[in-house]
């Protein structure tokens, strides 16, 4: 085959690759500016399950546990259970002393799912049979005092809530470019769907579910990626996904380097895992037209755009560079072909009365 074709071919397919990436995150960052339209209807007063799954969060999880218990929700209408996975005994012996639910698995390998799905399989059913919804947080999850009154507004038990998780602290240059990361996350997978009538992504935290659909579906997590597992479960259920961009939680973003470099790894590889996941089950979303499950797909074959940044300015120099070379090769070769070697005489066209005279001659 042509070098110049192969060549041709490859800059081609990257070229679609790259552009298809940038014009999915530019079409829905164009869509989030959409106005917001909603529809709220008067809803009888919700109870809710609230689980906190906390491993080694010893520095973190009282302060945010007492913070919850500030609501200014009636009392009776909320549970609070903290799943403490090797967490220390003062640590527990303090989560003890507060008005909640302590649960204290002995996990050899720790999970989220595992400890959500230990929350259920534990709680008491007295605590648990009356609650209309379960919201998950994260242990250094912190919310205003209103937050369950704002999430029983809207709470639908056909749809799931993902809130507007944001960051509360911005102390060094590695937080705010985390926070600024999940801001823009916010804008395109969250807020950009929910405008044109498409499921928000979830993001882990801040999350809320139909505690039946919950308790029925909890026990299908088995990987680190527990929230596009949920995703996955929901699209293929055709539950819609609405983001709650008014209903804060704040969360704490990572200030240090290496533990940066870790999570976007961990992040990554995570991506890559729920889409090999959702790929055998495409064939029948397409057939059914699910297009939320086929954008959730999609949104795992994304290239990060930390990464995207990076290849669109690699590709480009190459492109360039590429191209620059064929020209000159191509300029090269032309010119090797006009030049006529030095002791070779020229060739000479063949004269026009001579071929004429050989024509007169044979119709003669």
């Amino acid at each position: 085959m042509n070098v110049h074709l192969i060549i041709d071919i490859v800059d081609i397919l990257l070229w679609i690759i790259l552009a298809a990436n940038v014009l999915y995150v530019f079409f829905f960052a164009l869509a989030s500016l959409l106005p917001k339209y909603e529809k709220r209807e008067a809803r009888s007063e919700a109870s809710f399950l609230v689980l906190f799954p906390a491993y080694h969060e010893d520095s973190v999880i009282l302060n945010s546990v007492k913070t919850f218990l500030q609501q200014d929700y009636p009392k009776e209408h909320y549970q609070v259970a903290v799943i403490s996975d090797h967490m220390s005994d003062e640590t527990n012996a303090q989560l003890a002393a507060l008005p909640i639910t302590l649960l204290q698995p002995a996990f050899e390998k720790s999970s989220k799912a595992k400890a959500l799905q230990y929350a259920i399989q534990n709680l008491h059913p007295s605590l648990i049979t009356h609650h209309t919804y379960v919201v998950i947080l994260d242990a250094d999850n912190v919310v205003a005092p209103d937050f369950l009154t704002r999430l029983s507004l809207i709470a639908n038990r056909q749809e799931a809530i993902q809130c507007h998780r944001t960051a509360k602290n911005a102390d060094n240059d590695i937080a705010a470019l985390d926070g600024i990361s999940e801001e823009i996350n916010n804008s395109i997978f969250r807020r950009g769907h929910n405008r044109i009538g498409m499921s928000s992504a979830l993001i882990g935290s801040g999350m809320c579910f139909d505690y039946e659909w919950f308790r029925e579906n909890v026990n299908h997590l088995d990987s680190a990626v527990e929230d596009r597992e949920l995703e996955a479960l929901l699209m293929k259920q055709r539950i819609f996904i609405r983001y709650a961009e008014d209903i804060y939680v704040m969360d704490e973003k990572v200030s240090n380097s290496d533990n940066f470099q870790r999570q976007r790894l961990r992040w990554m590889t995570g991506q890559v895992q729920a889409l090999f996941r959702m790929l055998p089950y495409i064939p029948k979303a397409i057939v059914t037209l699910n297009i939320n499950y086929i954008d959730k797909t999609i949104q795992q074959a994304l290239i990060p755009r930390s990464i995207l940044l990076v290849l669109t300015t690699l590709f480009t120099l190459l492109s360039t560079l590429i191209s620059l070379f064929t020209i000159n090769y191509s300029l090269f070769t032309f010119h090797s072909q006009m030049v006529v070697p030095l002791g070779q005489p020229h060739p000479r066209p063949p004269h026009r009365h001579s071929s004429f005279a050989a024509h007169q001659s044979h119709l003669w």
